[in-house]
């Protein structure tokens, strides 16, 4: 995700995932896929095992004492060894330039995670996930720990961006045969540039899966209305909105 805020609508039910608490994480990879975006692997010693679409805290101190946080998504499987995050760069960030722009590895940074309990797929139940922007990235953890349990076949994913070349992670969802949507510019499959549809939400209906949506408030409300003019039960669908920190 972006130097953003992840914010749930509804609060979760039931016992949540594990919560980390604070620790001293170690850059150990630092790879950028674009001029304002980069892949941090960190390594978290005693670090408590996530559950796909949860995110992480990372916290900056400055000199002068002033704090800054905000919260990222996993992209990594509970069986990667190490912490994955995808960061895009916000021109007016506090935290995300620094990450995107100084950060090198071996690098100490204060992470706290995982943090999130309603957003989250085990990986075992049928799921379908809709995400536009960086709000693919919980859905990548999500595909990957899918093949890690060899039920890649529970897992349903439709996703948008501008680009492709904007779209994280795009070898993998593509390879997944995901639902690829580019605003700006026609996909390598003859599909014409323009937004998500619903007939292209429809034939991923199944009316066992729980429906994760990911992305900006727009795009959250956006496909949020296409899964239910599809014939979605709202009960059904986990919703993730991302905005700037307030």
């Amino acid at each position: 995700m972006s130097s953003a805020t992840p914010t749930t609508e509804v609060t979760a039910v039931g016992t949540p995932p594990p919560a980390g608490p604070w620790r001293q994480a170690v850059v150990r990879e630092v790879h950028h896929p674009r001029p304002r975006a980069v892949v941090l692997r960190l390594e978290v010693p005693d670090r408590v095992s996530h559950v796909p679409g949860q995110h992480y805290v990372v916290r900056l101190r400055a000199e002068d004492g002033y704090v800054a946080s905000r919260s990222y998504s996993l992209a990594s499987p509970p069986s990667d060894p190490c912490v994955e995050l995808y960061v895009e760069e916000l021109p007016d960030g506090e935290v995300s330039p620094y990450l995107a722009q100084v950060v090198e590895v071996g690098d100490d940074l204060e992470v706290r995670g995982p943090i999130g309990g309603w957003f989250v797929w085990d990986g075992r139940s049928r799921a379908v996930g809709v995400a536009g922007g960086s709000g693919v990235v919980p859905l990548v953890a999500m595909l990957r720990h899918a093949h890690d349990l060899g039920t890649l076949d529970r897992l349903r994913l439709a996703v948008s961006a501008r680009t492709l070349a904007e779209l994280p992670y795009p070898d993998e969802l593509l390879e997944a045969g995901a639902v690829v949507a580019l605003s700006r510019e026609a996909s390598a499959s003859g599909r014409a540039a323009g937004r998500l549809t619903a007939a292209e939400l429809r034939p991923l209906v199944d009316p066992t899966a729980t429906y994760f949506v990911c992305g900006s408030s727009s795009f959250a409300s956006g496909a949020s209305d296409l899964l239910l003019a599809v014939g979605v039960d709202p009960q059904q669908v986990r919703v993730e909105r991302f905005g700037p920190s307030g």
